[in-house]
């Protein structure tokens, strides 16, 4: 497993990453953490369930999203960060924007996690050089509103491997340091359903990049498709079973990370799954 320079995540296993949208459009809980108050609560009540961090965005990424305005993206997001920060939980700041970033970062954020890779905003990769934090660099082919436009591939792995491939090494060749990136072949971004099983069945090929790898399958709609009964896809809030397999599974593979809406069954799993690594391993 390989791991990052932040001294106060445990590494000796997969970490938890918790969500916090603070958004009225996320597909799993828009709207109900939308006042700073309410989701820097939650953001600590997902720390006492177990996540090891949390990642604190303002913009839904959902697919049909439209942009959020920046002011109104760090009005939801600074605050936010900074009461999370200031009672001691790492936090990591979900925006494409180096101006949220910047400010997040100011608020005591630790982590920036861009769905674009750095792509969407060419002041993000100098801003994350500058301030020498880590950088998830996801795999993005466009923005929420155009991404499902962009789901052919000639072979859905091998494709996003390079692609992500070239992206870090764009990322690094700019001045980020090749041992604060983190990887994420993004599940759910430009890809269909069986698009995401298929990448989840090849999780070695992203751990073989040689960066920390991030899963985030968390609640999305090919475990609602795959969960479906006669009266239609699994409830948003009925597939928690479902990630917390999808976490296991990614341990086991050697995530870095897994980043969930409810960590306390990923929490469980990613400790089950340190300890039968540690046993395969020899103890």
């Amino acid at each position: 497993m390989v791991t990052l320079p932040l001294p106060d995540l445990a590494q000796d296993r997969c970490v938890v990453m918790g969500v916090v949208n603070v958004t009225p459009d996320s597909f799993s809980d828009g709207g109900c953490w939308f006042d700073p108050g309410a989701a820097a609560e939650h953001g600590l009540e997902l720390v006492r369930r177990g996540a090891d961090l949390v990642d604190v965005g303002g913009e839904s990424t959902r697919p049909g999203a439209l942009p959020v305005d920046r002011a109104e993206e760090l009005r939801r997001v600074v605050p936010v960060v900074r009461r999370l920060a200031d009672a001691g939980v790492p936090v990591s700041v979900d925006t494409m924007w180096a101006e949220t970033a910047e400010q997040a970062l100011d608020a005591g954020a630790v982590i920036v996690n861009d769905v674009s890779g750095g792509r969407a905003d060419p002041r993000m990769v100098p801003l994350v050089a500058a301030a020498e934090v880590p950088f998830v660099v996801m795999h993005w082919r466009g923005h929420s509103d155009r991404m499902q436009q962009h789901t052919d591939y000639t072979d859905v792995v091998d494709d996003v491997v390079s692609e992500l491939r070239a992206q870090v090494t764009a990322v690094c060749e700019a001045g980020v340091d090749p041992a604060r990136v983190v990887v994420d072949p993004g599940l759910g971004f430009s890809k269909t359903g069986d698009q995401n099983w298929t990448l989840l069945g090849h999780l070695d090929r992203f751990a073989a990049l040689g960066h920390p790898l991030l899963v985030a399958a968390s609640r999305k709609g090919f475990l609602g498709s795959l969960l479906a009964d006669e009266a239609g896809p699994r409830p948003v809030d009925e597939r928690e079973d479902a990630t917390a397999a999808i976490s296991m599974l990614s341990a086991l593979a050697g995530a870095w990370g897994v980043r969930v809406h409810d960590p306390r069954r990923s929490a469980d799993a990613v400790r089950v799954a340190a300890r039968v690594r540690a046993e395969a391993a020899g103890g």
